[in-house]
């Protein structure tokens, strides 16, 4: 069975149309599968179904229309379920145009993040191909339907933005100045259609007329909603009017994100570039590296290794800046350039007393990003998985998110460990939470999670970290009152890989709901331009 929601309601058997008679049957439907594989309550589908004022016979009439679905769709098998509760439609991956069309989008994100446009091209265009007209058209009277009609209409549209996003970084310019002025005249108001119409008509050589796109999109704010465009569209223009060179294809603008790589202590940056490099690629970011020194002797001399390492940086097509200074209080003044440059995440070393150093405490204060502690080992990062043993708790999730980072940057498998089952306690084994975070990274990060169920015990931990390349661990909100704790302090110390303790910012992780996240959500790539 194929049902399909991106245009008229259509339900398929192979190639063959299922006709759904009645109208409540197909709206039933429609409900369903706008939750699919959810459970949806009954009260909800009357409200839906007959509005405000239902008959008092809604419930019983409610169960005929479910009885005539499931007849209509018994080819299927089983697909329509019925509870005390309510009822839910179960849906392969494969067998509802909606979940096709987010899968293709979330490959085209991963795309665009990792700068690889023709990828993204393709995918967004297979997602956009799905469409057969605006979604539930058969429905555009019906009030359940409102709220549904018009997140996907959203959705379409930003996709249809990214997919042209994908085609001006291929240099198709030329060919997408045409279907850009006519969507911008059909939206006025989306300020990203009319500077991307901006950005292909001058990378078309047409500068006046990507000038005077700019004064219709004015024009319109101004005179429909009293408002000036805003500073992205502005600066557009700005940079139009100086011909900036960083417009051009050949030219890309710098990231607009950064990691500041800080070495406390001697013979450390290789490990702390070993780990941070990978992370700069994939997203691009800018890499800020620091070095700290306690007097004028050793400055001369580190500058110089920095400005080697800057030259080889770049050399390799990264982004880098490099700077080296004196300081009595080098954790204060990482801090402080976390700041001043507003950076997305810190990777420092730590000393032999871990989180009880006060130079490292003060970053830890003072940073205002996330903030991740290297524990280096005599070797180099070997190959392998990366390890995040996983409780559920706010600190668990930060080191999820920058272990997802790192195994999807390293290509390297992501494993979460968690509790298994204890009988005697009657407690169950960890592996449905573990799920729910391996379902959260494979959205932001395509990264799919391997769980791995331990006794709750210290030993079974060093074992299981000794196969791992790099094990994080996640720094709790109370690490100054109480410490790492036991079992980290354990592993910090004791185990054969490199460790990363991580710290959360003051502010949502990119794993965190949409509606939350804020511009130092970092692990979802770089921020989106015109």
């Amino acid at each position: 069975m194929d049902f399909r929601l991106l245009g008229p309601l259509e339900v398929w058997d192979g190639a063959r149309p299922v006709r759904i008679r009645g109208a409540k049957e197909r709206s039933l439907l429609a409900m369903l599968l706008l939750h699919a594989n959810e459970l949806v309550s009954t009260d909800r589908l009357i409200d839906g179904l007959w509005g405000d004022e239902p008959p008092e016979s809604a419930r019983g009439s409610l169960q005929v229309r479910v009885s005539h679905l499931r007849k209509a769709l018994e080819a299927g098998g089983e697909l329509l379920v019925s509870t005390a509760a309510g009822y839910l439609v179960r849906v392969g991956p494969d067998q509802l145009d909606l979940h096709r069309f987010e899968g293709l989008l979330a490959e085209g994100d991963r795309a665009l993040a990792r700068h690889d446009p023709a990828v993204a091209s393709e995918s967004l265009r297979k997602a956009l191909a799905l469409w057969r007209g605006p979604a539930l058209a058969d429905y555009a009277g019906e009030s359940f339907a409102q709220a549904a009609r018009a997140r996907l209409e959203e959705l379409r549209l930003t996709t249809l933005e990214k997919r042209i996003e994908a085609d001006l970084e291929l240099g198709r310019h030329a060919e997408l100045v045409g279907e850009l002025e006519e969507l911008a005249a059909q939206h006025p108001f989306r300020e990203r259609l009319y500077g991307q119409v901006m950005l292909a008509l001058y990378r078309s050589g047409r500068q006046a007329e990507a000038l005077a796109a700019y004064r219709r999109a004015r024009h319109s704010l101004v005179a429909q909603l009293g408002i000036e465009p805003s500073p992205m569209l502005k600066g557009l223009e700005q940079a139009i009017l100086r011909q900036d060179p960083a417009l051009d294809l050949s030219s890309p603008p710098a990231p607009t994100r950064s990691v500041l790589v800080a070495a406390l202590a001697d013979d450390v940056l290789d490990s702390l570039l070993e780990l941070a490099e990978p992370l700069a690629r994939r997203p691009p970011h800018e890499l800020i590296v620091v070095r700290p020194v306690a007097g004028r002797a050793d400055l001369s001399s580190v500058v110089t290794l920095l400005n080697l390492q800057r030259e080889r940086l770049l050399e390799e097509g990264m982004s880098v800046r490099a700077a080296a200074f004196t300081s009595a209080a080098p954790g204060s003044d990482v801090g402080r350039i976390a700041t001043e440059q507003d950076v997305d995440l810190v990777l420092l070393d730590a000393p032999s007393e871990l989180l009880e150093d006060r130079e490292l405490g003060a970053v830890l204060v003072r940073a205002p990003c996330d903030v991740a502690v290297f524990v280096a080992r005599d070797e180099p990062l070997p190959p392998g998985p990366v390890l995040v043993p996983f409780t559920g708790a706010d600190e668990d999730w930060a080191a999820v998110e920058l272990g997802a980072w790192i195994a999807a940057a390293r290509r390297s498998p992501l494993k979460l460990a968690g509790a298994a089952a204890d009988p005697s306690a009657g407690s169950r084994d960890a592996s449905r939470m573990i799920a729910h975070a391996s379902l959260a990274v494979q959205r932001t990060l395509g990264v799919a999670a391997e769980p791995l169920l331990l006794r709750p015990r210290s030993e079974e931990l060093l074992a299981a970290a000794a196969e791992a390349a790099l094990v994080v661990l996640g720094v709790p909100a109370q690490w100054r009152r109480e410490g790492l704790g036991p079992v980290r302090l354990n592993l910090a110390r004791s185990a054969r890989p490199p460790v990363l303790l991580v710290r959360r910012g003051p502010r949502p992780g990119g794993l965190a709901p949409p509606e939350s996240l804020t511009r130092f959500t970092w692990s979802l790539g770089p921020r989106v331009g015109v």
